[in-house]
């Protein structure tokens, strides 16, 4: 009966450890697949968003460079076409300029070639009639 007893308390004590044993390796298990999912999770969510940010920054900038581009060639075509019109309208107005001061002269010297003409023929007649008056009062005809 002693020895039975003492039997009986091993195998409590036995079982009890295997027990414990097994009990605590399941909670280990447990609380390691725990840690493990979370660990996982965190990692995934940083990584998400550090991919999220970088993809964000890249995207930004792509868009940015695409839009300073556009600016700027919308800008520079903008400038040629002023600069244009600008150079065009200087051109017409000196082009006007020049066919008005060519006129100008033209009818200055259509002028001056008219008064010239005229002052030419009353002289030329002058010339004649005083001939004539000459000749006629003088007899030489």
């Amino acid at each position: 009966m002693i020895a039975d007893r003492q039997t009986d308390r091993q195998t409590d004590r036995q079982t009890d450890r295997q027990t414990d044993r097994q009990t605590d390796r399941q909670t280990d298990r447990q609380t390691d697949r725990q840690t493990d999912r979370q660990t996982d999770r965190q990692t995934d969510r940083q990584t998400d968003r550090q991919t999220d940010r970088q993809t964000d920054r890249q995207t930004d900038r792509q868009t940015d460079r695409q839009t300073d581009r556009q600016t700027d060639r919308q800008t520079d075509r903008q400038t040629d076409r002023q600069t244009d019109r600008q150079t065009d309208r200087q051109t017409d107005r000196q082009t006007d300029r020049q066919t008005d001061r060519q006129t100008d002269r033209r009818q200055t010297d259509r002028q001056t070639d008219r008064q010239t003409d005229r002052q030419t023929d009353r002289q030329t007649l002058y010339l004649t009639c005083t001939k004539y008056i000459v000749n006629i009062t003088c007899g030489w005809y």
